[in-house]
């Protein structure tokens, strides 16, 4: 019997989503950061084996919105809700349940979909602390099962994936066996130089970063050729991204470069230039273009 389905990972941002997916699929394929909001837009990531296959879809964290993107990215997830077999409901130990997960819950009332409770960064928290935030949710919401789990460390994300393939129902294969994402290779490289900038930027300016792809060729000796846009807010966000002496952006085209790599599997030549775009964030021409709004 050949099982398939889809199942959406949801949570406040920060949680963890990311670093579990990429787990669980035995490779990095969506941007991990410590910084809240990395994930922009659902990411559908495929997995199969002799009987199963599983369409994981990764979702921006739910979360108050302030701009338009944000909007975007909330809509995403809430609507991933409602088209899947599955869905894991992901957070951090607590002493309460915060508001932003209370909506969660309550947007799950109205949904017909089994849900899993997966308590992430069990590793970085006492036992009571984990036993006490299994019992609080486990009193809010009727979960189908509750599994405490370190996405890092790679605790119990085992026990996790049997579950979820024991839980899917039987049904076709919807991707070829080899096909391991639906997003495009473009999209890849401007989430892998956006997480090179949040990793090493300051506080105050990656979630106003986009980049943009604006050429992308293998020349004849399958070297890859790639032209970025990286968008910014501010005017003085572009001098804080390029750096003193054009530092930061340089270490930046390295880091992403050296990820490129390993992806593409070929050589990368990056040419990054930094641009000002006031309030992109807010502009639905825009957000259409970099793929955030229909």
């Amino acid at each position: 019997m050949f099982k398939s389905g889809y199942v959406t990972i949801i949570g406040r941002p920060n949680v963890g989503k990311s670093t579990l997916l990429n787990n669980l699929m035995g490779q990095k394929l969506t941007i991990v950061s410590s910084r809240p909001q990395t994930t922009r837009k659902n990411i559908n990531t495929i997995l199969t084996g002799d009987d199963y296959q599983i369409i994981f879809v990764d979702t921006p964290g739910i979360h108050k919105p302030h701009h338009k993107l944000g909007e975007f990215m909330v809509n995403s997830a809430v609507e991933s809700m409602k088209e899947v077999d599955l869905i894991l409901f992901l957070v951090s130990p607590s002493e309460e349940i915060a508001a932003g997960d209370r909506h969660i819950l309550d947007s799950l009332e109205k949904i017909d979909v089994p849900v899993f409770l997966v308590v992430n960064k069990v590793d970085e928290n006492t036992d009571e602390r984990v036993a006490k935030t299994l019992k609080m949710y486990g009193d809010a919401y009727s979960f189908k099962e509750i599994v405490p789990i370190s996405a890092l460390k790679d605790k119990n994300v085992d026990t996790l994936f049997k579950l979820i393939t024991e839980n899917l129902p039987e049904g076709p294969q919807y991707y070829p066996a080899d096909m391991v994402t639906d997003v495009q290779e473009r999209f890849i490289v401007s989430e892998t130089i956006r997480e090179k900038a949040l990793r090493l930027l300051q506080e105050e300016v990656p979630h106003g970063i986009a980049v943009e792809v604006l050429t992308m060729k293998q020349n004849e000796k399958g070297k890859y050729e790639i032209e970025v846009n990286m968008l910014c807010e501010k005017s003085s966000h572009k001098g804080i991204i390029i750096g003193k002496n054009g530092t930061m952006l340089s270490k930046i085209k390295k880091y992403a470069s050296q990820d490129l790599e390993k992806q593409l599997g070929s050589r990368v030549k990056l040419n990054i230039w930094v641009k000002v775009r006031k309030e992109w964030r807010d502009n639905d021409a825009f957000l259409k273009e970099l793929g955030y709004k229909k």
